[in-house]
């Protein structure tokens, strides 16, 4: 997962100290998402898939489709 969330960052042009303030987190717990020392939250899971607008499959590496699944 941590080569998943921060392929997407690059991706997308941005730092970690973006993405922790998107998810009200500290740069620093943010990089120990980035570098698998702490598991992150369904909640901040959650808002990454909904910000990078893909699966949180995805983001686990159970699914190699980025695109969203089709809410409910």
């Amino acid at each position: 997962m941590k080569t998943r969330i921060k392929d997407l960052r690059e991706d997308h042009d941005l730092t970690q100290t973006e993405i922790s303030k998107i998810l009200s987190i500290s740069q620093v717990a943010y990089s120990y998402y980035e570098t698998n020392k702490r598991s992150i939250p369904l909640e901040s899971l959650c808002q990454l898939a909904d910000f990078y607008n893909t699966s949180v499959d995805y983001l686990l590496c159970r699914t190699n489709q980025k695109k969203p699944y089709k809410k409910q």
